[in-house]
């Protein structure tokens, strides 16, 4: 926190007392390794904060507060040892158990896909293997050499396919995200009994042209970047995410310093902002493809993108679809989504909709209902 200090930021917001008052916390070892960074890139969010606080003394030491809260706070994701299906590369899917039509859930590539499984008392996955369905999942893994040579189109043949393949039956797709959008590619090209779409974006067009410009500049900078590293870490990407809206970027921090440290909520809160802050980088030919062709381009939306002779467009499916659509979704907003399928509004955030207080009602059950016919 002390990084205030580095010259980055305005000397007004230098001159409120409190700020040069924050030294780092004690805190163990292994919390310091999981979050002692967090959020991260620690300059980029102070810069964030200091821009919504606007120079009020009070509300930049109530963030820096919660944000000291969480860097110490002892919560620890517990290991989990799910039993390996199939690997292919760094790509591996994992078994949720349950009986039941198999299901395979596909990520995005950005941030881990443990917000699928986010907590004991907190998972869609866990819950779904008691409810008559057997859920695996995909974990793309830290990209090795050959990962880092792949673009979307390769992650579709040369990972998600052989790990489908390898289940030995058909199965159902669900993807989150960027995942559903490659899942769409997945169902075009294997034989699959249902798609599942949640909070996932397609018609990139529906963005607002605002947004879209600012993201094209974004890429544009961090290209030579990427180069330079041989990857798009996600120190890069994050602050796309908190520039959606960064007075709520800096205001849950706020409201998490005034919380029980020891309380559900609290823990939920920890849980959920390392996941938002961890993930590998992402492969330049991936990045490429997601932020130029589809972003950019709109391949997705227009019918452009197509794999091996295959155009992939969910409306060209014939395979039952539902699409789960956030109406409060920042990130993947109404306009952006699909027009394919059963299409489903659920009043919630494009996380919230998957972990937040109400997700059960509003998304795991009816999932569950479509997933198992």
């Amino acid at each position: 926190l002390m990084m205030i200090g580095s010259g980055c930021f305005s000397e007004t917001a230098m001159s409120h007392p409190d700020v040069s008052e924050y030294e780092p916390v004690a805190r163990s070892d292994a919390a310091l390794q999981r979050r002692g960074r967090g959020p991260h890139p620690m300059q980029q969010f102070l810069g964030l904060v200091m821009a919504a606080v606007d120079g009020d003394a009070e509300r930049l030491a109530a963030v820096l507060a919660g944000v000291r809260t969480y860097q110490a706070h002892p919560y620890q994701r517990a290991p989990q040892d799910r039993p390996v299906v199939a690997r292919c590369g760094a790509a591996r899917l994992l078994d949720y158990g349950g009986s039941g039509p198999p299901v395979v859930f596909v990520p995005s590539l950005i941030n881990p896909p443990t917000v699928l499984d986010l907590a004991e008392e907190n998972s869609l996955l866990r819950w779904l293997s008691g409810q008559g369905v057997r859920p695996m999942l995909v974990d793309w893994g830290t990209p090795a050499a050959e990962e880092l040579a792949l673009d979307i189109d390769g992650y579709v043949t040369e990972r998600l396919l052989p790990l489908l393949g390898a289940v030995g039956e058909r199965v159902a797709l669900a993807g989150y995200c960027l995942g559903g959008t490659i899942a769409v590619a997945a169902a075009a090209l294997h034989p699959v009994t249902r798609l599942a779409l949640i909070a996932t974006p397609w018609r990139f067009a529906g963005y607002d042209t605002e947004h879209r410009r600012v993201v094209a500049s974004w890429w544009q900078a961090a290209v030579p970047v990427a180069a330079a590293l041989g990857a798009l870490p996600m120190d890069l990407v994050q602050p796309l995410f908190w520039g959606l809206d960064p007075r709520a970027a800096s205001a849950k921090f706020a409201a998490f310093a005034r919380m029980d440290p020891d309380s559900p909520g609290a823990k939920a809160f920890v849980a959920l902002e390392d996941w938002a802050n961890d993930g590998p980088p992402l492969a330049i030919p991936a990045a490429r493809q997601c932020f130029e062709d589809f972003f950019e381009r709109d391949a997705t939306g227009t019918g452009a993108w197509t794999i091996d002779g295959t155009v992939i467009d969910p409306a060209l499916l014939r395979v039952p679809l539902a699409n789960f659509i956030s109406t409060r979704d920042r990130i993947v907003p109404v306009a952006a989504a699909a027009d394919a399928g059963a299409c489903l509004q659920l009043p919630a955030g494009h996380v919230g909709m998957v972990v937040g207080s109400q997700a059960k009602s509003l998304l795991w059950e009816p999932l569950r209902d479509f997933l198992t016919g």
